[in-house]
């Protein structure tokens, strides 16, 4: 298995003691932990993209661009990239240059987000989602493989002998994978074009999520494509190692709980995806996709989901509950020293090898 740490650039106050650091320190924060996580060798380093709630993470190819130029073999991808409101004539150029920053070190997770508010925010119709994130999807496909495009569609101006540059980082597209959460739609989408498929597994119970990862595994075979190339990778929703599993409970059940608490949405209460079911901190142990307890207990986790998932890659957040760069960095040192050498032993995986 590869390893990957994630951060949605969560911007809330402490959930224990209200501080809230200010925008610089906390976007410094996260290219100060990209870099560690290069140093530390974890494969990958995303960064989310949200329009709505407290989040600092509006403009990734920014971000990605800092981590590109202090970085030199880490690969940047987002998490995910909002493609449904946004321009592919736009994401393409974007991206295209990041990929040639970073010499072809980037690669996107497209979705249609997790905040309910970005689609009014730029104007688009929330019941249309699926729809404009596959014909945005679609677009953006030929416009990083073809020169001269000509295409009409329904929700941007037709392109007429369109070429996008800078091109994409020795011709080879940013690969692109689809977040998944809770519909079918990006599961077919994926399968349909032979993509990779990122699991959120954040929030909602393991079988949701093997619903959602099941569907892609038998449609990608049925579209023609090489099973062995249905590569899937899962979140975590939040990272804390602790000495046993007393520990974990006693450390940081106030913590997890206070979190819990904050970031409830009343308005999205039933609605998959939103509010995790997990309320405290030992069912988020027991059940939850939370890796939250001792080093064995997090190596026991992440294997009894990879047996129902089959995922090449893990991610991870450390920042979620408002830990500082030093203990978040702490935490990727622990984890990289104790928890993935066991994983990567008994689950390997050949992504990135080719």
């Amino acid at each position: 298995m590869k390893f990957q740490v994630l951060s949605i650039i969560h911007h809330a106050p402490h959930p224990l003691t209200g501080e809230l650091p200010s925008a610089t320190d906390r976007l410094g924060q996260v290219i100060e932990v990209g870099v560690a996580a290069e140093r530390l060798g974890f494969e990958s380093y995303a960064v989310g993209e949200r329009h709505a709630g407290p989040f600092l993470s509006s403009s990734p190819t920014v971000v990605l661009g800092a981590l590109a130029a202090l970085t030199s073999r880490i690969r940047l991808l987002t998490g995910v990239t909002v493609v449904a409101i946004l321009d592919p004539v736009r994401v393409a150029e974007d991206y295209a240059t990041l990929s040639q920053i970073a010499r072809g070190r980037v690669e996107l997770v497209i979705g249609k987000g997790a905040e309910a508010g970005h689609f009014e925010l730029f104007g688009l119709d929330e019941e249309r989602q699926w729809d404009l994130q596959k014909e945005k999807y679609e677009l953006l496909r030929r416009l990083w493989t073809e020169e001269g495009v000509d295409w009409e569609g329904e929700f941007r101006p037709a392109l007429k002998n369109a070429t996008t540059v800078p091109r994409p980082y020795e011709g080879r597209p940013p690969r692109v994978w689809h977040g998944s959460a809770t519909s079918l739609n990006s599961p077919e989408l994926a399968a349909r074009h032979g993509d990779p498929l990122f699991t959120a597994n954040a929030i909602q119970p393991l079988a949701a999520y093997a619903r959602l990862i099941d569907h892609y595994r038998e449609r990608f075979a049925a579209y023609g494509h090489d099973p062995a190339r249905a590569h899937v990778a899962a979140g975590s929703g939040g990272l804390l190692i602790a000495d046993t599993p007393e520990q974990a409970v006693a450390r940081y059940k106030d913590l997890y709980e206070a979190k819990v608490r904050q970031s409830f949405k009343p308005h999205l209460e039933g609605r998959a995806g939103y509010n995790t079911p997990f309320r405290t901190v030992e069912d988020a142990i027991a059940d939850g996709p939370q890796l939250i307890g001792s080093a064995e207990q997090i190596v026991e986790k992440i294997l009894r989901y990879h047996r129902a998932y089959r995922h090449d890659l893990q991610s991870v957040t450390v920042d979620a509950f408002g830990q500082s760069t030093a203990e978040q960095i702490e935490t990727l040192a622990r984890f990289q020293e104790e928890i993935a050498p066991v994983v990567r032993r008994e689950a390997p995986s050949t992504l990135w090898e080719d």
